[in-house]
């Protein structure tokens, strides 16, 4: 057998040594190291570690902040009122060797878990509290609260560490819903009924109060206007008393110009009137006095 042959052996035999005793902790894992199957080093750090092959197994876990989706589920408020929840958690590893005793090392395992503690939480929770105080009223209080409680019992039991509580939705059932909806139908639509009756209750007195100052300006302005038309009538007898005042004959002479004007406008007319009448008293002068 020649030297580059078993220097390609002697190769093949440390790299698959050093394989089968070295391993890397990763920044965002941790992990355990069994040998035989019994834990004896828990929560390894990141970094190049040493194992004994076929002997030692290592089991590397998720070190990062993960996200567990709880099922739906329906919970009681403190006025018996049922709603549909449906919430997550962040959570990450806390105590390495705990966690691994109480899963396994297996996420799911460790989801269902806390799902189920979640809900619980939420429904104790949700039972001491109004709808009005778990959709706005104290909901972040509510969070901080389900955080804090969930905390004190998967730090011991599952080794995991709760960093935030969130609900995604709250829902009220199905039955219950379409009921409401009718409930807030009806609602808005006496709302309208009584907004359109104010508008229009509105809507006449400014009409009213409209037509009422209308026709008071209307009579002020026929007000105004026979006080002109009395003071011009007024005026206009006072300048024809003025004018008769001074020469009375020769008012009575325009005025029975006037008519004779308006008496004979028409070729057609015909008067029958005595020749000496005062009619004619003008006409019969020759005198022109």
């Amino acid at each position: 057998m020649s030297n580059v042959l078993k220097s390609m052996i002697a190769l093949v035999i440390l790299v698959v040594a050093a394989s089968s005793t070295l391993y890397v902790v990763s920044e965002t894992e941790r992990g355990v190291k069994l040998r035989f199957g019994r834990l004896i080093e828990a929560d390894i750090q990141p970094g190049l570690h040493v194992k004994i092959p076929f002997a030692d197994d290592v089991r590397l876990f998720d070190a990062r902040i993960l996200t567990v989706d709880a099922p739906s589920a329906s919970f009681f408020t403190a006025e018996k009122k049922r709603l549909i929840v449906d919430s997550y958690a962040k959570w990450r590893i806390a105590n390495v060797e705990t966690y691994y005793k109480a899963t396994g090392g297996v996420e799911t395992v460790a989801h269902n878990r806390l799902a189920n503690r979640v809900n619980n939480g939420l429904r104790n929770q949700f039972g001491t509290r109004t709808l009005h105080e778990v959709v706005s009223g104290e909901r972040d209080l509510l969070m901080k609260n389900i955080t804090t409680e969930l905390n004190a019992s998967v730090l011991g039991s599952l080794g995991i560490e709760v960093v935030d509580v969130r609900v995604k939705r709250i829902d009220l059932p199905e039955e219950v819903s379409s009921q409401v909806f009718r409930r807030m139908t009806a609602e808005r639509e006496k709302e309208a009924r009584e907004l359109r009756s104010t508008g229009n209750e509105k809507a006449e007195r400014i009409r009213a109060s409209a037509d009422r100052e209308r026709t008071i300006e209307l009579a002020n302005a026929y007000r105004d206007a026979e006080q002109l038309r009395g003071a011009g009538d007024a005026e206009a007898a006072g300048i024809y008393a003025s004018a008769y005042q001074k020469d009375p004959e020769f008012y009575s002479f325009m005025r029975s110009l006037n008519a004779y004007k308006q008496s004979f406008s028409s070729k057609g007319d015909v008067m029958l009137v005595a020749p000496d009448s005062d009619f004619f008293k003008y006409l019969n002068k020759q005198s022109g006095k």
